[in-house]
C-alpha cells in the first residue's frame, strides 16, 4: 500500500513563509543576539505559564542544565528522575556533577510514579525532576507533597508539554522552575531554543546571569557562567509560532478524540481527569508493538518509539562493569519501553489521514 498511497510521516514540522519573513526581518535589522526579540519572547511566553518569569536560552537541555546550576546542586546532591524519558533530563544532573536516581513510571499514564519517588528520597535528594511525557503533565500534587514533606524542590521537565494543564494550571508554573523545549519536533519551535519559567524573581536573575557568561552587564561578571544565550532569530521564529500555539493544541486534541474513538487494536493514551494533555506524541501502547510497527510502515504511516532504552541502560549510566546499576528495579519502565509506540497526531493531519491511521493500527 505504501505504494500506492502518500506516507504520513511520524511528524511535520510547521516552517511557513511567515517564519522565513521573521527571521529575514531580524537578519536586516542587524540585532541578532539576545536584542529586542528575545526579551519581546520572554514576555509574551509568560502568559502560558500563568504569569511566571522566563528566561530564553538556547536549548531545551540547556534550560534543565542553568535551572540546576542556578540552584547550586553538585556533586554529592541526588535529583529523582524517571528513566523513561529522553537523556537529556539525566545528562543536565550529571552535568552539574549531581547524581540521578532513577524512578519507575505508572503503567496508565508513562509519567513518574510518586510511590516510587517517595521511597528513593533520602539524605542526599535535593530535588525531584518529573518529566510530563509526551504532553501529559505528571501528578505534580502528589509530587509537590512529597517535596514539601522533605524539604526539597521540584523542576519540571516540561519540554514536551507547552499549554498543558491540571486543574486550569498550566505546566511550568506547578514547581520552583519549568523547563521548556523549542526543538523543531515540539508542539511550537524557535527551530532550536529553550525556556525557563520561575516564579522566584532572585532565580531568575541567577539564570539570566548564568546564560550570559555570568554577567548583567558587559564585563561586569559576577559569577561563572555560560553562553546559553537564545539568538534573536530564534526568538522572533519562536514569536511566530507562539501566535498559533493555541489553535495547534486544540487540533492536535481534536485528532486525539478521533484516534481515541476508532483505535481497537491498541491501548490508546489514559488522561486523567481535570488534566489537558498537549499530545506532543499520541503513544499508544501493544504488547506487539514490533509487529505494529511494521504494519504501519506497509501502509505508508510513520511511527516511532519513544524510548526503547530506558535511560538507566545507556552507556554513561552503566555501572563501571558496564550493566544497569542493580539498584534500578523499574518494571514499569521496562514494560512501556517495549511495548509504546507514538502514532502521528500533528495539527495538519487531514480527516483522510487520520482514518488511514485508525484503519492501518486496527487492520
Amino acid at each position: 500500500m505504501s505504494g500506492t498511497t502518500t506516507n504520513i510521516p511520524a511528524a511535520r514540522p510547521v516552517i511557513d513563509e511567515s517564519d522565513i519573513q521573521a527571521v529575514v526581518d531580524v537578519m536586516r535589522s542587524g540585532m541578532v543576539v539576545q536584542g529586542p526579540q528575545v526579551k519581546a519572547f520572554e514576555e509574551e511566553f509568560s502568559a502560558v505559564v500563568d504569569g511566571r518569569e522566563c528566561v530564553a536560552v538556547n536549548s531545551g537541555t540547556s534550560a534543565l542544565h542553568l535551572t540546576l546550576m542556578a540552584l547550586g546542586y553538585g556533586p554529592g546532591d541526588e535529583v529523582i528522575c524517571p528513566s523513561f524519558t529522553f537523556a537529556a533530563t539525566a545528562n543536565a544532573i550529571r552535568l552539574v556533577g549531581a547524581t540521578p536516581v532513577f524512578a519507575d513510571i505508572q503503567a496508565d499514564t508513562f509519567n513518574i510514579d510518586p510511590a516510587h519517588v517517595e521511597a528513593l528520597v533520602g539524605p542526599r535528594t535535593v530535588a525531584i525532576m518529573p518529566v510530563h511525557l509526551y504532553g501529559l503533565p505528571a501528578d505534580m500534587t502528589a509530587l509537590n507533597a512529597i517535596a514539601e514533606k522533605h524539604g526539597i524542590a521540584v523542576v519540571e521537565d516540561a519540554a514536551q508539554a507547552h499549554l498543558a494543564s491540571i486543574d486550569g494550571r498550566h505546566v511550568g508554573s506547578l514547581g520552583i522552575a519549568g523547563c521548556f523545549s523549542f526543538y523543531p519536533t515540539k508542539n511550537m519551535h524557535s527551530l532550536e531554543g529553550g525556556m525557563i519559567t520561575t516564579g522566584d524573581a532572585e532565580l531568575a536573575r541567577t539564570l539570566r546571569l548564568l546564560r550570559n557568561q555570568g554577567m548583567e552587564q558587559r564585563y561586569a561578571n559576577e559569577v561563572v557562567g555560560t553562553n546559553t544565550r537564545m539568538t534573536d532569530v530564534a526568538a522572533a521564529v519562536g514569536r511566530n509560532q507562539l501566535r498559533r500555539l493555541a489553535e495547534w493544541t486544540d487540533r492536535r486534541r481534536e485528532n486525539a478524540k478521533v484516534l481515541t474513538a476508532g483505535i481497537t487494536a491498541a491501548t490508546t493514551p489514559f488522561v486523567p481527569d481535570g488534566y489537558e494533555h498537549s499530545y506532543h506524541q499520541y503513544t499508544v501502547r501493544s504488547a506487539e508493538r514490533d509487529a505494529l510497527q511494521a504494519r504501519l510502515t506497509e501502509h505508508g504511516i510513520g511511527s516511532a518509539t519513544y524510548y526503547p532504552t530506558p535511560v538507566h541502560r545507556l552507556k554513561p549510566f552503566l555501572t563501571e562493569a558496564g550493566v544497569p546499576d542493580p539498584r534500578w528495579e523499574l518494571p514499569e519502565t521496562e514494560k512501556a519501553a517495549l511495548e509504546a509506540l507514538s502514532l502521528p497526531v500533528f495539527p495538519t493531519l487531514t480527516s483522510d489521514e487520520l482514518d488511514r491511521i485508525v484503519a492501518a493500527v486496527n487492520a
